[in-house]
């Protein structure tokens, strides 16, 4: 069986980074074609349980934000760093590596950027062992 690429599901806030991700595929920066992006309001609305519920069917999750004090929402972007560190103890706690679910800020801008996260998540989430999503993956 070949190496296949691990699938990563990134979480991208409608106002800064999917328009970076969008900047990023305007501009030809290449990045990893196996992330699949899910556009959302706001980095703050991501609840803890879409993050899970990825990880059933993904091998690792990438949720990005706007920079802190750029967000459309004034703080949703600060609450979604409170719900990451959250995130963290909880993936620790139920022995899963702490690769898997990793998180960044990104602006509209920053297409660049979005790419070199991209392809750096990728990596760090093909080096990690498989797998099995739960027993949810066929």
């Amino acid at each position: 069986m070949k190496n296949m690429q691990k699938k990563v599901v990134a979480f991208l806030c409608n106002w800064c980074s999917y328009a970076g991700a969008d900047l990023a595929g305007v501009s030809r920066f290449q990045y990893p074609p196996h992330i699949r992006i899910i556009r959302i309001p706001c980095s703050g609305r991501v609840d803890p349980l879409f993050i899970f519920n990825a990880l059933k069917y993904a091998d690792g999750v990438l949720v990005a934000g706007c920079h802190p004090g750029d967000c459309h929402y004034t703080s949703g972007n600060l609450v979604a760093r409170r719900k990451f560190a959250l995130i963290k103890s909880l993936l620790d706690f139920i022995g899963l590596e702490e690769g898997r679910v990793q998180f960044d800020w990104i602006s509209a801008a920053e297409g660049n950027k979005f790419a070199e996260v991209a392809t750096k998540v990728a990596g760090e989430i093909d080096n990690l062992p498989q797998w099995d999503g739960w027993g949810e993956r066929k």
